[in-house]
């Protein structure tokens, strides 16, 4: 089981020194990966579709309204780290223009030693979406599919050319190129995301999805890539485990992904069990600060590869 840890994005930190000490120290724990995640901003309006994840009323948590830029949170990770795979979790490729983040995304993966993983989603915040996309919300899955087209361009040899009926690039040269051919893991558990999934992605990205479950919809997703000539068994499973709190809860009646790291550990083993090789855990929002986030990182650690996983 590849193992890895979310990075320090929110007020909770030190933001200043934070990112850079817990890298450091992530890689020297053994950890596999570091992880960041995107959020521009966090409405005043919660009413209707603007609530979280677009449920009417829903609250948006408070650290969303904290949340660094996740491709200069990796940049700074990547710069005090030499062995550790740096993923978005996710990245929202509506909100930005195509070009630019493939751009982006190459020139990290150049400038870490080919250490890039691409996690993306189509999104959900209207209000997002309203303050920045090119794309209204309802081309989100449009806007999904043709980042992945233009990607593919720029990221291929020079000279480059795209054209669809938003964006023209005349050949060109384009650089610098990824170090290596970046993976692409995508979020979402619908029909239309998992049959792009077994189309054009490395892999699925998915939370708060049980244990049992994940094996089921990763089945399903490997079958729809056989049938589309695809091989299978490169279609693999990042899951973001993600968690608020480190309390040991009652084991009778515990839900999955919830406790102390103990308990954790046992929600991976049953992972594992499903066919996910590769695991992150959200533990900057349970720690209350660097020295109790590093402490829970080397706990986690141990309390995993003690269990043989």
């Amino acid at each position: 089981m590849r193992l890895g840890v979310n990075l320090p994005q929110t007020n909770r930190y030190d933001l200043a020194r934070d990112v850079t000490e817990f890298a450091r120290a992530a890689e020297e724990i053994g950890f596999d990966s570091l992880w960041a995640y995107e959020r521009i901003l966090a409405p005043e309006d919660t009413s209707g579709a603007h609530g979280l994840y677009g449920v009417p009323d829903l609250a948006w948590p408070e650290s969303y309204a904290h949340t660094t830029d996740a491709l200069v949170t990796l940049s700074l990770a990547a710069a005090v780290t030499s062995r550790v795979e740096l993923g978005t979790s996710v990245l929202v490729p509506g909100l930005h223009l195509p070009f630019r983040l493939a751009r982006s995304l190459a020139a990290l993966d150049a400038a870490s030693g080919g250490r890039v993983i691409a996690g993306l989603g189509s999104g959900w915040s209207i209000d997002e979406f309203a303050a920045t996309a090119p794309r209204p919300i309802g081309e989100r899955g449009k806007a999904l599919d043709e980042f992945l087209d233009y990607a593919a361009a720029v990221w291929g040899p020079d000279p480059v050319s795209f054209e669809n009926d938003r964006y023209r690039l005349a050949p060109s040269r384009v650089n610098p190129k990824p170090a290596r051919r970046i993976p692409i893991f995508l979020a979402g558990s619908n029909k239309t995301a998992l049959g792009r999934i077994a189309r054009r992605g490395d892999g699925w990205l998915p939370t708060g999805v049980p244990p049992q479950r994940v094996g089921e919809i990763l089945a399903g997703i490997r079958a729809q890539a056989a049938a589309g000539g695809r091989d299978p068994s490169e279609v693999s499973c990042v899951f973001q485990l993600g968690i608020r709190s480190l309390e040991e809860v009652p084991s009778e009646g515990r839900q999955p992904y919830t406790g102390s790291v103990k308990q954790l550990v046992e929600d991976i083993a049953a992972l594992a069990a499903v066919g996910v090789d590769h695991v992150y855990v959200t533990l900057t929002s349970a720690a209350r600060g660097l020295s109790e986030l590093i402490e829970a990182a080397q706990s986690l650690h141990t309390e995993v590869r003690a269990a043989g996983l």
